[in-house]
Order: structure tokens, then sequence, then C-alpha cells
């Protein structure tokens, strides 16, 4: 999920004036910076799974804590983070972005703009992705439950009498999280690299001790051994994969938050220090078990001397919320790309910091996601209950991504089909894998990522479908330029100012224009008719946002370009060229939109259920004029009633 930082530097890291060597060492510094905040961003998610993912392994599927288990599950987590990691996404997906932009959206818009594709194909495939990311929704109401839930359990190691306190403790965690999000990350934001720095320092030198104690866990290097456990435990060991798939949880991480960092202090993060740090602790916990099998316990826990549980416990904490946070910061980004590419109502989005725009709060998904992480930790109480929903989300979205990533590298980037289909079928065999160990967990949680996913993508499907209908149900067939030119037969009163219609179709007379007209013959002396295009682009440049065409009479049209991770902020938007060419004072400008009424019918186009479904939505969606940013004292709304 992208989450919210601030853009990266040029790659070649050149400041402004200064030497050569100042300016190498100050994009070198820059780029030390990024990879200390990608620390906390980037890597929370997947640096606070050793606290459950070892043990959900052993405990999940009651595989006996022997030696060869021990060595074999180690080392299917350590290629698990090798292949599926260090490989597929850091050497190869992170490759795939979009104007360098990342996240399985940002492969949706790829798709969406490539030319060759049959349209029906491009369409299926585009399905597929928007399945992809509605399944992201579903690992962020579960990772903030299960990852406190974690690490608040480990009171219970130090003193077992306060295990009745971990369900109220960890709802009270949660609750506060998402009550301060209306306030920003920005303040608190400053402290997560720093924290997961210790974080992975310390759960780095438990393993290492551990590993001294008793060496001989670094066998599980040999990948023989995760061979010889899968032919010694046959299907058991195979369902095992649902839950080695928990130490890669976080992976998409990654490649969304490219855009916010850059491919590059990613990368340096992740060899230098997280996958480090991750490979100790495993392999401590392995050879904790080989020595004391009775720690499956709660392994990660176990590592620690008694004097150091509940100092831990508190370091834990820190690091699973600033991981749900990481989470949560996603899923406002990753709706708002939604929103932007049509595949979502509009909702409330506010800013929370003037200095970085990706830096935002939509309090419809904070609350619904509340809502649902308390459900989930009264609902199953522990960990270990919960890790059983964990993973089908996850796998389901790396096969997704490798499946849109295969499309992009051979349409977009040149990839022949030599080089595209071998990686692809290796990414494809251990994502199928995966996927297909998950989908025995279904019948104990596994169903609950998956129906978050469904209903999310039928609202996505129908929002985007109803709008396509909406559109063409009011279009006028009129063009503007002939609209413009009947005028001149009749030509209509024309009052003082200027006055904005909104439209969703360029080079289309809106309806508002026409409806304006007919009811009060007249018309402002000057006029725009006004299109926001969505361009399948991440960000457009502030001289290619802007589009005048002058139809005569006083009437432009004006197209404005925004990309699916900006703000279509309308007026900040005519302020720059419109104004000044044009002559159009901001503050006495009128804006003119549309507010659709939804009538249910018969007619062809979506099942009655799905119309009345668009229909709920539509009543509750954002306002248009809230959405493009227009001030109220200046809109004027007219209503129209579309029959579906």
């Amino acid at each position: 999920l992208a989450s919210s930082a601030t853009r990266p530097p040029a790659e070649d890291g050149i400041a402004n004036g200064g030497a050569p060597g100042a300016q190498t060492r100050t994009g070198e510094a820059a780029r030390l910076g990024l990879a200390l905040a990608a620390l906390g961003v980037v890597y929370g998610d997947i640096g606070t799974n050793p606290l459950f993912a070892m043990r959900e392994a052993f405990v999940a599927h009651g595989l006996p804590v022997t030696e060869p288990n021990v060595l074999g599950l180690v080392s299917l987590i350590f290629w698990s983070l090798i292949a599926v990691i260090s490989v597929k996404y850091v050497g190869f997906v992170m490759r795939a972005d979009n104007d360098g932009e990342g996240g399985i959206l940002a492969l949706v818009a790829l798709i969406r703009g490539v030319g060759p594709l049959d349209r029906n194909a491009r369409r299926i495939l585009v399905l597929i992705g928007v399945f992809g990311a509605a399944l992201l929704y579903g690992d962020g109401v579960i990772t903030p439950a299960i990852s406190v839930l974690a690490a608040v359990e480990g009171t219970e190691v130090a003193t077992p009498g306060l295990h009745r306190v971990v369900v109220p403790v960890a709802v009270l965690i949660i609750v506060l999280l998402f009550l301060v999000q209306r306030r920003g990350t920005a303040s608190i934001g400053r402290v997560f690299g720093p924290v997961m720095v210790v974080w992975f320092t310390v759960i780095g030198v438990l393993g290492l001790l551990q590993i001294v104690h008793r060496p001989g866990i670094v066998r599980a290097i040999d990948p023989r051994h995760a061979v010889s456990f899968f032919a010694e435990n046959g299907f058991e060991g195979f369902l095992a994969l649902g839950a080695v798939i928990l130490v890669v949880v976080g992976g998409e991480a990654l490649y969304a938050d490219m855009g916010h960092f850059g491919r590059r202090p990613i990368m340096v993060g992740w060899y230098a220090f997280v996958l480090p740090s991750l490979v100790l602790v495993y392999f401590g916990q392995g050879a904790l078990l080989l020595d004391q099998p009775s720690a499956i316990d709660n392994p990660f826990y176990r590592m620690a001397p008694d004097w150091a549980t509940f100092p831990l416990v508190i370091l834990a904490t820190m690091a699973t919320v600033i991981a749900s946070q990481a989470l949560i910061t996603g899923a406002f980004s990753l709706t708002r790309q939604a929103m932007q590419l049509g595949y979502s109502p509009r909702a409330v989005t506010k800013h929370t910091s003037e200095e970085h725009i990706g830096q935002i709060y939509i309090p419809a998904v904070n609350w619904m996601l509340m809502i649902g992480c308390v459900v989930l930790i009264v609902g199953f109480r522990h960990s270990e209950n919960l890790a059983s929903a964990y993973g089908l989300a996850v796998s389901g979205t790396m096969l997704v991504t490798t499946i849109l990533f295969f499309v992009v590298v051979r349409e977009r980037l040149g990839w022949s089909r030599a080089r595209a289909v071998p990686v692809c079928a290796a990414f494809l065999v251990v994502d199928l894998a995966f996927f297909g160990a998950t989908l025995f967990k279904i019948p104990t949680g596994g169903w609950l990522p998956l129906a978050i996913g469904v209903v999310l993508f039928t609202i996505f499907t129908t929002w985007s479908t109803g709008r396509g209908l909406v559109r063409a149900r009011i279009r006028t067939g009129l063009a503007s330029r002939e609209f413009v030119a009947s005028l001149a037969e009749h030509p209509p009163v024309r009052a003082p100012g200027t006055g904005a219609y909104l439209s969703g179709m360029p080079h289309v007379a809106p309806p508002t224009l026409l409806a304006s007209l007919r009811h009060h013959d007249s018309l402002h002396e000057q006029i725009l008719i006004v299109s926001v295009m969505t361009e399948e682009r991440p960000r457009v440049h502030p001289m290619e946002r802007t589009e005048i065409v002058d139809l005569g009479q006083g009437f432009h049209e004006v197209i404005l370009r925004f990309g699916f991770v900006e703000d279509p902020d309308v007026p900040r938007a005519l302020s720059g060229r419109v104004a000044m060419r044009l002559g159009v004072d901001l503050d006495t400008i009128t804006y003119f939109l549309g507010r659709e009424s939804i009538q249910v019918t018969d007619r062809p186009g979506m099942a009655r259920w799905r119309e009345h479904l668009f229909a709920l939505l539509s009543r509750n969606a954002a306002t248009a004029a809230g959405y493009f940013r227009l001030p109220p004292d200046q809109t004027v709304e007219l209503g129209v009633v579309v029959a579906l």
C-alpha cells in the first residue's frame, strides 16, 4: 500500500550549486535519509511478522517441533524472503514503475493505457487488478489487529495472569491510533525511522545470541532441508506454506511506496539492514526451538531474557503501531487513487500537511478500518486465531501483481517473450504455491479478507459501470462548437462576470449549461466549459495541466489534466494560465455543476440490485463541489434526474 512521505530526490543526487564532491555527499546524505525514513514506513509491516510467523507455522498445522521440521521451516522462510522480496519485488517488479510510482493500481493504470491489447483482454486484466487492490483492504484491516495483539501478548510470557488484559489493552491501542489520524502523521512520522532502527537492531541481536548458542541452525541455508520438509510431511508440509507466507507479508508495500522514496533507498534499506535482521531473528527462533521445543508457545519473546520481556513488549507495541500506521495511510492513498481512476465514490479527503501533498486523511475509511480492527480483536481474541485469516489476501495480491507485471513488461517495457516468460513463470510457480496453501485457510478465517475483497470489488466495479451509464444517459450529443455556433442565431442576454460549467466529457456542451440557458435565457459574459481529466500517470507537469480552446463569442473550453495521485483542485488549476490569459477573477467566478439523482429502472445496463447499490453509493458520496475544491459561496448545483 502507498503511504504518505516525501518525493525522492533525483537519482543522481546532485544538489544545486556547490563543488562536485559536496554535491555527491549531499546526494548520498539525502539517499541515506530516505533509506532511514523508508525503514519506518515501508518495512514496518514485514518487520513485525517475526512476532507470530514462526509460531503459526508449527501450531496451526500441529507439526512436531523436531530438528528436521525446524531446519525445514527456517529454510523455507529464508528462501521465501530471498525469492519473493529480494528477487521478485526488489529485483524485478520495482522496475515496472508508472512515471516513478508503484503499486497495483499503478500497474492497472499502465495496462489501461496499453494500445496493442485487445479491448476485452485489457478489461479483464484491469478487473483482475482492481480485485487485487480490493484484497489489499483486507490486509489493511487484519494487519493492525494481529500485529498489536501479538505485541501485547508478550505480557503473558512475563506474567501469565495478565492474559485477561490483552484484548482490552489491544483495543485501547487501536482506538487511540485511529483517533489521532485526523491530526496527521507529520509529527509522529519523524520518529518512525529511528524506532524501527532500534527494532531491527534488537531483534537481530536477539536472534544472533541464539544462533551463537546453537550454531547448527545455519544449516537451514541449504535448500535441501526445505525439500526434505515437504517430503517428510507431505500434504501438511504444503499447507504450512499458508503460514510461511506470513514472513513476506508487507512485500507489496516495497513496491507501492516506491513513488515516495525511490527504488534505490528502498533497496539500500532492504539489503543493508532489514534482510540481515529478519534472517537473524528467524534463524534465532529456529535455534531456540532446537534447544527448547517447548518455547513454541511464543518463540519470539522466549528469545529474550526475563528482565527484558516488558521493555521488548513496549518496543514491539511501538513497532506494530508504526506498521499499522503504514497500512492505514496506505489505505487512504489507495482510496484516493481509486477515486481518481473512477473506481470509488468520492469521499471527503483532508490534507494533514502543508508541506507533503501525500499526507491525507479520509474520515470514512479511517472509521471503517477502526471498527473492523476492533471487531477482529474482540472476535478472535488471540493472534494465533487471527493468523488463520491472514495470508490469503497477500497471496492473492502477489499473484495478481505477477500477472499484471508480465503484461506491462511485454507491452510497455518491450521485454522479449524469451525473457519475460521464464522470469514470470518462476514467480507464478511460487505465487500459486502460496495461494494454493492459503486457500485451505478459508474455513478457519481466510474467508474474511476474501469477503472484504469481494465486497469492495463489487463496489468498485458498480461505481465505475454506473458512472459510465450516467455519462451516457446525460450526454447531450451537442458538441461545444456547435452549441456556440447555434447561439449566433438567437443570442441570449449576457450578464457581466464569468461562469464556469464543469463537464465530464471534453468537447461536449454540458447539460448544466443547456439547463441554465433554458431556465434563465441568459449567460455570463464569459463562459468556461471546464473538463477535468484523470491521466493514466501519477502526476501531470504543471506546464501540461491546462489546455485552452477559444470557441468564440466569449466561450472557452478548458481541459484540466491531473494524475491519479493528485487532487483535482479546480480553482487552483484555473489560477494559473487561465486567469492570466483570459483575465478571470477567481473571487467572482460562478461555478456550475450537476447533481444527479439516480432513478432505478429496468433499462439495459446493470442488474437491478447493482443499480440500487449505485444509487446508494451516489447518495452518500461526497459532493462534487467539495471533491473539486470549489468555494461553496461561488457554486451553483443544478439537479438532474438520471434514469439508469
